[in-house]
């Protein structure tokens, strides 16, 4: 039987468009598997996340409950709980049942509008801080105080400022109680401490902002220790301000290796600040301190772009 020649060629047309698509789904299975291979450790490491540490563990637990009972009530102030849970706080371990402390949690938010309950709580966790209660329970007590600590928790806080174990917590505290003597105690401590303890106290006042603070800070632009010096640095780009602005602009032009990207940075931040606030002339100034062929390219990219922001103010 002959077949005409257009039908021939719409056959052998439609072979090969098969013939391709079966190819093309057979090289789609080895990219499959090699793609699967690619995504398995990813997975993986999804699935292998190092665990959280106690501490996390614990918080994690205690906001998720909190958030659901503070959805349906506030919580009431139980004094006799709240008196167990001081007990046992001095012996408290983030690592074992977090039901033992959850009645002072209640009771941070049950004093909110009762100033004299909520002075008496604070008394109390600040008194944990100059007893002899475990590491964990006054690292807890400095918790509390981020939220309900006053001027009165500032010396007890202030004293564990040159405890390695429990630094970090006193400063967490400090750096978030609005009060004058929180700041004061911190600018105190400045010189009282050197090495990783004095960097943490100028990255608290940093974080505060603390404009009283600047001119002790630029003295310590100097230090031999680069840590402190990069700190400082990061502090008054911080900070901010025309006092800041000008002593991070000279002390970039000749800052040493190791701390002259973090001045760069710093110059960068408060410049930003002080254009923001409508000092134009002394944020071009600062940009331009980092245009010299001193600083790496990308320095001077950045500063050449704020230094053309500034034309546009």
């Amino acid at each position: 039987m002959r077949i005409q020649r257009g039908a021939w060629l719409a056959t052998v047309v439609g072979l090969m468009v098969v013939g391709v698509g079966l190819a093309s789904a057979d090289d789609k299975v080895p990219m499959k598997k090699e793609a699967a291979k690619k995504e398995a450790p990813k997975k993986a490491a999804k699935k292998k996340q190092p665990p959280m540490d106690k501490e996390t563990a614990a918080l994690t637990a205690a906001y998720g409950d909190a958030v659901k009972r503070t959805m349906t009530e506030r919580p009431k102030l139980d004094a006799a709980a709240v008196a167990k849970s001081f007990a046992a706080l001095a012996s408290f371990d983030w690592g074992k049942e977090y039901a033992t402390v959850r009645p002072i949690d209640d009771a941070v938010i049950a004093t909110q509008g009762d100033a004299a309950a909520r002075k008496d709580l604070e008394t109390r966790l600040a008194a944990v801080l100059s007893s002899g209660a475990s590491r964990d329970a006054k690292g807890y007590a400095c918790r509390k105080l981020t939220v309900i600590g006053s001027a009165a928790s500032v010396p007890a806080l202030a004293a564990l400022l040159a405890d390695k174990d429990l630094t970090h917590m006193a400063r967490y505290a400090l750096e978030r109680i609005d009060a004058a003597e929180a700041a004061q105690a911190l600018r105190d401590a400045l010189p009282k401490l050197d090495g990783a303890l004095r960097v943490g106290v100028i990255g608290s006042l940093g974080a505060r902002r603390d404009a009283a603070s600047v001119t002790a800070l630029v003295a310590l632009l100097a230090d031999g220790d680069k840590a402190v010096a990069c700190a400082v640095a990061c502090a008054l780009g911080r900070i901010g301000g025309v006092e800041a602005g000008a002593a991070l602009g000279q002390f970039a032009s000749h800052a040493p290796e190791g701390v002259n990207l973090s001045a760069a940075d710093a110059c960068l931040a408060c410049a930003e600040q002080l254009l923001a606030g409508g000092k134009k002339a002394e944020a071009k100034q600062l940009y331009k301190s980092l245009l010299g062929q001193n600083q790496p390219k990308h320095v001077r990219l950045a500063a050449m772009r704020g230094l053309l922001t500034t034309a546009g103010k």
